[in-house]
This record gives structure tokens, sequence and C-alpha cells, in this order.
């Protein structure tokens, strides 16, 4: 397994440059505030089925301003309650400003909060960075589900695009109590690669018959039971749903019914 190198997140080695999510919120907030600044808020969003365009600026900065919460209140256990100000305008002309002032309130959250602090997190590393590192991924996501809606092709960093890889398979096991199908990713002792074809960046998923998790024990030259190879960023849009494995960028070998099994569970 490939992991990065972030300045929110210990050192894993990497030979990436380093990806500091805070800085990246702002940055993957303000492409998100230029695709859709001038556009019809009324549009569909094919990766977010029954949402528009204002839907996903509401959810991303309304997520934005959660986290900033638990971020200033340092929690230490799941939170009872998810009560927060959102100063969400009346008109939905005033979103996308809105949306840049959410990431306002992130950066100002960040700055007040130690990386390194321990918190409660609902995935594996319970320090202040989780939220920073979950943060950059949900709004990275969407603002390419924005592009998508709006017919672009979305660019990702690859830096970003491999630490979401990361984050996403590191955290999966975790969120069965928001993604109940997640539960169902158990079988006996059948791996999954995802392959980056820009890089040597490898992941190797196990099922086994009490659940599954990233398997780093064994070499990248073991042969899966199934193997996907695209783009980091491709790779990235894939384990969100937003491409099938089948797709014409990508490539896959292997045990076809364990790579429908895998996407048909696996998203949230």
């Amino acid at each position: 397994m490939s992991t990065m190198k972030t300045s929110d997140h210990p050192d894993h080695g990497s030979g990436f440059a380093p990806v500091d999510h805070r800085t990246a919120v702002a940055a993957e907030t303000a492409r998100f505030v230029a695709a859709v600044k001038d556009a019809d808020l009324a549009t569909a969003v094919p990766g977010c089925p029954d949402w528009t365009l204002a839907d996903l600026v509401k959810h991303t900065g309304s997520v934005q301003r959660w986290f900033s919460v638990l971020l200033r209140a340092r929690i230490q256990e799941p939170p009872r309650k998810r009560e927060v100000d959102l100063r969400l305008p009346d008109e939905e002309s005033g979103y996308a400003d809105w949306l840049a002032e959410s990431a306002t309130v992130a950066a100002e959250a960040f700055a007040a909060t130690d990386p390194n602090l321990p918190m409660w997190a609902w995935g594996v590393d319970q320090h202040a960075r989780f939220w920073a590192r979950r943060m950059l991924f949900e709004t990275l996501l969407h603002r390419a589900d924005a592009e998508l809606a709006l017919g672009l092709r979305p660019t990702i960093d690859r830096p970003l695009a491999v630490d979401g890889i990361d984050e996403f398979l590191v955290n999966l096991p975790f969120a069965a109590f928001f993604a109940p199908k997640v539960a169902n990713l158990r079988g006996p002792d059948r791996t999954i690669r995802f392959r980056a074809t820009d890089g040597d960046d490898d992941w190797l998923v196990r099922l086994r018959p009490d659940g599954f998790g990233l398997d780093t024990a064994h070499p990248t030259t073991d042969t899966a039971a199934a193997t996907v190879r695209g783009t980091a960023a491709d790779l990235l849009l894939l384990a969100y749903g937003r491409l099938p494995y089948d797709a014409e960028v990508l490539a896959h070998e292997g045990d076809e019914g364990l790579l429908a099994h895998w996407f048909a569970n696996s998203a949230f």
C-alpha cells in the first residue's frame, strides 16, 4: 500500500510532496466557488442523485461549518447533537459567496486547533487532523461533482488523489454506521488491488469472513483476485462511485463478480 506524507498527518514515508490538508481545503473551495459562481444552481448533479447544485453547495458549506464546530469544541466523544448556525443566505444567488465564507470559518478553526491534538473521530486517526483531511475530500469530491454536472472534466492534483484514495480505504471499515452496506464487504480471503498507472502507488484490500481492510503485509507483486488500474485521479473518482470500474479510462481484470460486489457496497 502507498500512503502520503502530509503536514497534518504523521510521516508515512512517501516520496511525494507533502499535502497540507488545511491549505488544500481553501484551494479546493475556491475552485468549487469558481465553478458555480455564474452557474444555474437548479442544475442536476449526476454524482448525487436528486440533488441540484444548490443542494451540493449547501451540503459542502454545512460540512465545513459543522466540522469547524467540532474542532473548536475539541470533542472527545461522539457529538450528541448537530446544531450549527449555518448563516445560509435567503437567496441562492448568495450561495457561492457563502461557500467561500465557509472555507474562511474552517481556516479560523484550523488556526485555533493544533492538528496533533487528540480528538474523537469516527475513523482511524483520533486527532484533530482527521477532520481537516476529511473536510478536504468532502470538498474536493463535491467540487468534482459540480464540474461534472456542468459538463466539465474535473482536474484533481495527483498528490491529493493519492492521499484521497488512502483516506477513503483506511476509513471505510469504520463507515458502516452511516453507510450500512459497508457491512456486506466480507469474503473468504479475497483481494482487490487498486493500482495507479501514473505512479507506483498500489493498494491491496483484503476481504475476510469478519470484514475487510487494507493489507500492507504483501508485496505489490502478489496476484489479486481482481485488479483495477487507472490514474490516481480516476481511481479516486472510482472509489467514490463517480466512475464505474468498466469506464474507458480504467482497466480491470480478474473476478468481475468480486468487483461488482465491492462497488455495490463501498460508496458513501
